[in-house]
């Protein structure tokens, strides 16, 4: 919908009149052919209608409705028209490309928001300030989000049975391939082929990870420790038939022959390099998954792989 045309001050040329509303021509767009140029809301409300131009029924669509050119838009903005709030006591006349940036700040605005004054720090529009009550707007602001941390947290709660039922049919899922690997012999085949493609596809989704001080590893972590890396692994997807397994080989006792004391650690320390490490998310610690490390020998490498934690030296 176009601007009133007794806004403005002076003559107004008719080729910036729409010929729909008969206002002068806001935010305009043009007929591709015809070039005949109507306000953009005005054009977009006829053709939804009727997909012909409203001066010489030519056919045309919403997409190939085009910007006016620059000469047209230029004449619009220099057009002077008075302020939407001329009403409520606004006299300014201002050029009509300057009338969005003078409304935002137009002090007559009876939309304008304004702080109250009263104390509970709301901004409230400038004519509804006279009926603004502090205490019944604070209690339906309360009210509001009330009901949206009731909706909430009733979303949380499906989605906390959803996973419940989705962890207690992985469960069974898991329980009938063990059951099915116990009893044929085919089937344990399948369900373990399925376990370390599982292992591949998590590993995968890891950041390779770079161990600067080999020096730092701590050998002998405390349950502390082992708890905090464990609920890392598990938030970020770590399969969990291996996870117990990953825990238990995080600790010198389980490593294999060329790590499992000071003396052969020191020894094979030009073997650390060789090592495809990821990183465990936010912690001084790498996974060495034997599905990534193939290539190191059996000293050097345990099923489904080692957990290493530092003091530092991770990148």
């Amino acid at each position: 919908m176009g601007f009133e045309i007794t806004r403005f001050q002076g003559d107004v040329d008719e080729e910036l009149v729409c010929p729909i509303c008969s206002g002068v021509l806001e935010d305009p767009l043009q007929a591709p052919v015809c070039e005949h140029a109507f306000c953009r809301s005005c054009i977009q409300e006829w053709i939804s209608r009727q997909p012909t131009c409203p001066v010489d029924r030519q056919h045309i669509t919403s997409v190939q409705l085009r910007p006016v050119p620059r000469i047209l838009r230029n004449l619009l903005a220099r057009l002077c028209i008075n302020c939407d709030n001329a009403e409520y006591g606004c006299t300014r006349v201002l050029k009509l490309d300057t009338l969005t940036t003078h409304l935002e700040e137009c002090e007559h605005n009876p939309k304008r928001l304004l702080p109250c004054e009263q104390g509970c720090g709301l901004v409230i529009p400038k004519d509804e300030l006279k009926d603004h009550n502090c205490i019944k707007e604070l209690r339906a602001l309360i009210q509001t989000q009330q009901h949206k941390l009731n909706d909430f947290q009733q979303e949380l709660a499906e989605q906390r049975f959803t996973m419940v039922e989705q962890k207690r049919e992985l469960q069974l899922l898991k329980d009938f391939m063990k059951a099915m690997r116990i009893s044929n012999p085919a089937m344990r085949a399948i369900a373990d082929q399925m376990e370390r493609d599982e292992v591949l596809r998590w590993s995968n989704t890891l950041i390779r990870a770079r161990v600067t001080r080999w020096g730092g590893m701590i050998s002998t972590p405390d349950e502390i420790l082992q708890r905090m890396i464990k609920r890392t692994l598990s938030e970020c997807g770590c399969p969990a038939h291996i996870l117990d397994d990953l825990m238990e080989n995080c600790h010198e006792r389980r490593w294999p022959p060329g790590l499992c004391s000071l003396e052969t650690r020191q020894t094979n320390r030009r073997l650390y390099e060789n090592y495809v490490c990821k990183r465990i998310p936010g912690k001084q610690a790498v996974l060495v998954l034997h599905c990534d490390n193939e290539h190191m020998s059996e000293e050097m490498m345990v099923e489904p792989g080692l957990v290493m934690i530092f003091a530092h030296g991770i990148e």
